[in-house]
């Protein structure tokens, strides 16, 4: 029974302290403001979306989960989905929600630059499309599901059709790169020589071709780069994420031994009582013994009391006077026992409960 019990509380505790990365209700009352990326159909405002219907938006919509942060912080943290329309989406990077990760779950679930932030720090607007996330400037981000941090990351490009085709009739060819000497290659020890197939445009052919492989190139290099900003990161910035799950376990570790402490205090006190009842009992005999002593004058005192205390005090069943002393000194010791493992679980709880306040406001 102990155990189940127990059980229970540790398994309520981690599941609150998991909570913290999730958004249970979506409960603000405050209007959702359009800008750049969604926009408003009627009135000039958002209206609210149900969270089940966002993995099925139709194309062309949008939603937005706003967060809601009191300045004063006298009032909890509150979310909200709006739906509109698509905006000008060409300055946001989709993300794609990994394989085996429900799309649902990471709409009610608090969204990260990185891993090791504290709970409170996600991002305040994110958007979502059915399909995809998108977190105005960011390229990646890092979502907590059950307590499994999983990274999105940019979706696979879509391949697009070879724009280039056959010149019209009307315009000649491009004349084909020639090297410095017709039909060799180039010697990589002439000065004189150039390989002009080396990061060369072709400019007088396909405009629209060169800037797109340009810019092609750019986005690489920019991924590139906040890929290793992000891996930077992970690697020497988790401090905050270790600080925060050794708090939850010490938080749970001061739940449990709270709970043990209780029951020791409580068997404790059982002992304790037991002990009272048998010492008034032994007082009231004691003292019937010494008065019997007393009144017989002729005998001796001492030898008097060795002697009553010995008797069968329930007339035949052999519990007799130093019966009744053996199961008292039973019981205090019984009750000591129980008292000092009272203390020492109410001792761990102090310390644990303490180092995770510290943990938690570090």
């Amino acid at each position: 029974m102990k155990r189940s019990f127990l059980l229970a509380i540790c398994l309520s505790a981690a599941a609150a302290f998991a909570g913290a990365y999730d958004i249970d209700e979506f409960t603000a009352q405050d209007v959702g403001t359009p800008d750049d990326y969604i926009t408003a159909e009627f009135g000039g405002e958002l209206k609210v979306a149900p969270a089940e219907e966002v993995e099925s938006l139709q194309d062309g919509r949008l939603v937005v989960r706003q967060k809601f942060v009191d300045p004063f912080g006298e009032a909890e943290t509150t979310y909200q989905l709006y739906q509109g329309a698509k905006g000008d989406m060409d300055g946001l990077t989709p993300l794609a929600v990994p394989e085996g990760t429900s799309y649902s779950d990471v709409v009610k679930t608090k969204i990260y630059q990185r891993r090791g932030m504290p709970a409170e720090e996600d991002f305040e607007k994110v958007y979502f499309d059915g399909k995809n996330v998108y977190i105005p400037n960011k390229s990646s981000a890092i979502v907590f599901i059950a307590g499994t941090p999983v990274e999105l990351k940019p979706a696979a490009p879509v391949p697009e059709a070879d724009e280039e085709a056959a010149p019209e009739e009307d315009e000649a060819p491009a004349a084909p790169a020639v090297a410095s000497s017709a039909g060799e290659e180039c010697d990589e020890y002439d000065p004189d020589c150039e390989d002009e197939d080396e990061d060369e445009y072709d400019v007088a052919g396909d405009m629209d071709k060169s800037n797109r492989d340009a810019d092609e190139r750019d986005n690489s290099a920019s991924y590139a780069a906040d890929d290793a900003s992000e891996n930077a990161t992970d690697r020497f910035g988790i401090a905050d994420e270790v600080r925060f799950w050794s708090a939850v376990a010490l938080s749970a570790l001061a739940a449990t031994s709270a709970v043990l402490g209780v029951l020791e205090h409580m068997d404790a006190n059982k002992a304790g009582d037991a002990y009272d009842e048998l010492d008034e009992v032994h007082d009231k005999l004691k003292a019937k013994i010494d008065e019997a002593c007393t009144k017989n004058a002729a005998s001796d005192a001492g030898a008097c009391a060795a002697a009553l205390s010995y008797y069968d005090l329930t007339m035949g069943a052999g519990y007799s006077l130093k019966t009744l002393e053996a199961r008292m000194d039973t019981n205090k010791k019984t009750r000591d026992s129980h008292a000092t493992a009272r203390n020492i679980w109410f001792g761990v709880t102090g310390v644990s409960l303490t180092a995770a306040i510290v943990l938690f406001v570090w």
